[in-house]
């Protein structure tokens, strides 16, 4: 392997650690502070003692999955100078500002204010206190917000111009404007909270089955969890079709390689599974519906759609000679395994919600034992639908602009790359296992017996 394909490895599965993290922040820091909210406006004091109890429970495993964000991020900023120096100075004018904001303006933010909150117990009054942890909650999604901003230009760019061989930025609202951002900004976000949800779920039915004494607090609990995730599973759906039907415009090929559409079709077809040739720029076999594809971009069962051979002739002409497509079988099937995943959430958010607001789930122990073990489901689909967004833009690193293989570092060896890749890969692995044993001890170890009762 040469030192780009390794590099392309490193980032990927340095970045994939780190978005493990990502999502949970993003929801669970706004789940705990609605928890909180609870607490400090309610008037029965059973609820009020338990409440406040889950507040420090679910908060603590907040702090590890917070801890282990921050240490897996500040990998990433590294690797543009070591790996990706000539992207950095390319880009360095666009991409700079939105990480030096996400450092001011949200990081520092949440940061700051979780230290209060965390000693901030008995020392502030109630509400102000919550207000702490509110803080803690828009920091952190305006943190993904700024990321998501520098992102968004690599996947669409705007309010630039090239000056000496370099992207000028001319134009900071259109950077921030660019619509691109609202669709992956709300995506993000309610993908956030469907896994910040599911979290609540899992440990909340692990604790109704194995903590009798905190039965009451994680009844209350996961009937808010199930709800949380059902309203991020739903964003995340409307989210995710808006984005789409942007996607028409914005990255065609993207579109189509997600889909496996080769040829160019008016009404297009949606396609459930297929047998995808890349050498031969076909499906030889493939599973599809008709018009289906057509009617979510358009909304109508007709519209049509530009296939992937149509826009590979389409962009020789206009970017020269070389291949534009993206791989095709990994953006399909990543695509159906990111629906399926949600699927899947969806019809547990329901189910589970539905017999917790009737107050049956404890007539049903084999959904409370099997939620726990499909915990991954939601970092499953965050994973793939985080790689269709990266991967469904190759050959490009800034589209249009500056190709993958013209962003390395120029004096990276693969021996260099190589030793990190390893390293990175081992030391992630063992701060992962660390925390998952550190989160579990503290869900087996903490109870929340019932306090007082309803007024």
């Amino acid at each position: 392997m040469d030192a780009l394909l390794l590099s392309r490895w490193q980032f990927a599965i340095t970045t994939t650690y780190h978005f493990l993290f990502v999502p949970i922040t993003l929801g669970l820091s706004i789940f705990i502070a609605l928890l909180e909210t609870c607490f400090v406006t309610t008037k029965r004091p059973q609820w009020k003692a338990a409440s406040k109890r889950l507040v420090r429970f679910f908060g603590t495993i907040f702090l590890i999955n917070f801890a282990l964000g921050v240490v897996t991020g500040i990998v990433q900023e590294f690797h543009f100078g070591m790996n990706w120096s000539e992207y950095s100075r390319f880009m360095g004018d666009i991409f700079g500002a939105p990480l030096a904001l996400e450092a001011l303006t949200a990081f520092f933010l949440e940061s700051t204010f979780l230290g209060i909150w965390v000693f901030g117990w008995n020392k502030l009054s109630e509400k102000l206190h919550c207000a702490c942890i509110w803080i803690v909650a828009i920091g952190s999604n305006l943190s993904a917000f700024w990321i998501l901003v520098a992102n968004s230009f690599m996947q669409h760019p705007a309010g630039f111009a090239i000056e000496n061989g370099r992207a000028i930025m001319t134009d900071f609202l259109a950077l921030v404007t660019n619509p691109y951002v609202c669709g992956e900004y709300s995506h993000a976000l309610f993908a956030g909270i469907s896994t910040g949800g599911f979290v609540v779920l899992a440990v909340s039915a692990w604790k109704l089955l194995h903590d009798e004494t905190s039965r009451y607090a994680f009844t209350q609990s996961i009937k808010g969890g199930a709800i949380f995730m059902a309203i991020g599973i739903l964003g995340v759906m409307g989210s995710g079709h808006m984005h789409t039907q942007y996607l028409a415009t914005a990255n065609p090929m993207k579109l189509s390689s997600i889909e496996a559409l080769w040829e160019t079709a008016d009404p297009a077809p949606f396609a459930i599974a297929a047998d995808i040739n890349m050498d031969k720029s076909r499906n030889d076999t493939e599973l599809a519906i008709p018009g289906v594809f057509s009617f979510m971009l358009y909304n109508k069962p007709s519209g049509e759609v530009r296939g992937i051979n149509a826009l590979q002739k389409e962009y020789q002409t206009k970017y020269g000679p070389g291949d534009y497509r993206p791989d095709v079988p990994a953006l399909f099937w990543s695509f159906r395994i990111m629906v399926g995943a949600g699927g899947v959430m969806l019809l547990l958010a329901f189910t589970t919600a539905l017999l917790a607001l009737k107050g049956r789930l404890l007539s049903f122990p084999l959904l409370l034992k099997i939620l726990p073990f499909l915990l991954p489901l939601p970092f499953l689909a965050n994973s793939t639908g985080w790689f269709i967004t990266e991967a469904g833009r190759q050959p490009w690193i800034v589209v249009g602009l500056q190709r993958t293989a013209e962003a390395v570092s120029p004096n990276l060896t693969a021996c260099s790359v190589w030793l990190t890749l390893i390293g990175f890969t081992v030391l992630y692995l063992l701060l992962i296992l660390a925390a998952l044993y550190i989160a579990f001890r503290h869900i087996q170890t903490t109870t929340i017996p019932d306090e007082g009762r309803n007024a």
